[in-house]
């Protein structure tokens, strides 16, 4: 349930950043921004904040390598599932959807990371001991 929860969380920051549809932020300052200039700077750095912790968090539990490797995995599942006929690419839509839910997979994965590998393995991070 913690992972889902953190995946949900990320899904939803890169979908509101952007995704196909009007409702995302990117559009909405690019075409109402300039009017409503205040609002448009308090939602970008929310959005910058949400973005710091899940960066930070996916740098420091799996890395820069670990990020390309779970780009990695999800873009072979995807040619997977195209040469297998269940995914059409030429779709722009889908294709902007599958990359918003690629880097929240990326992201999820990272903030979880820690949490999963404790599970796994029984070995707690340094930052996870108590004093």
């Amino acid at each position: 349930m913690g992972f889902l929860l953190r995946w949900l969380c990320a899904l939803g920051l890169v979908a509101i950043t952007y995704n196909p549809t009007p409702y995302n932020f990117t559009r909405w300052a690019m075409t109402d921004g300039q009017d409503q200039l205040s609002l448009t700077v308090l939602a970008g750095l929310v959005l910058l904040v949400g973005y710091i912790i899940y960066l930070r968090a996916t740098l420091r539990s799996i890395g820069p390598l670990g990020m390309v490797l779970v780009l990695g995995i999800v873009g072979a599942l995807l040619w997977v599932a195209y040469d297998f006929g269940l995914l059409d690419m030429q779709n722009r839509d889908l294709t902007t959807w599958i990359g918003v839910l690629a880097l929240s997979l990326v992201l999820g994965i990272g903030l979880s990371w820690s949490i999963i590998r404790r599970k796994l393995s029984g070995q707690a991070d340094m930052d996870d001991v108590d004093e």
